[in-house]
């Protein structure tokens, strides 16, 4: 095998591997799973952000919140149905993770919420974002776009994974 091929057979293996863990990230005890979001439409004043939060400590922690600089705000929201008339609210107090217990912000269920994003969110696309612990602090993390309407389990192939771009 020649050294060309050789370099970019191990280049190709490096970027496979680093591609597998490239949206699990830790933050202390918190271990936070597939971020990803839904593509959106051309003008859409909201989009929602999803993924799955494990504690596997000894002490509580706080999902307070988060940022991007593609969003004028990042909010916590619940999504309910009461008497067949769906409704969302701000969770203005953050969302609890007791020790061993596995959170998943999803559609239709607790999520995030990117309030007036700069631009639409695009099938095949990443985008940063911080969200915000009371004790862990600031965890930075890269969402991958998936299409409009997918459901969680369809993006359990983990489509999109790797590093966020802006």
């Amino acid at each position: 095998m020649s050294f060309m091929k050789a370099f970019l057979l191990g280049l190709v293996l490096a970027m496979a591997a680093q591609g597998a863990s490239a949206h699990d990230y830790t933050a202390g005890a918190l271990k936070i799973d597939h971020p990803w979001a839904r593509a959106t439409p051309p003008g859409a004043p909201v989009a929602g952000g999803y993924l799955t939060i494990t504690n596997t400590g000894t002490e509580p922690d706080r999902l307070l919140g988060g940022s991007s600089d593609g969003a004028k705000a990042v909010e916590i929201h619940e999504s309910t149905v009461v008497d067949g008339v769906a409704r969302m609210r701000p969770v203005k107090e953050g969302i609890t993770i007791a020790p061993g217990e596995t959170l998943k912000l999803e559609p239709g269920a607790m999520h995030l919420m990117f309030i007036n994003p700069d631009n639409p969110l695009k099938h095949g696309d990443r985008f940063s974002a911080t969200i915000t612990f009371e004790a862990a602090g600031d965890v930075a993390l890269g969402f991958a776009v998936v299409p409009m309407g997918a459901t969680p389990e369809a993006t359990a192939d983990h489509e999109g994974h790797g590093e966020a771009s802006e």
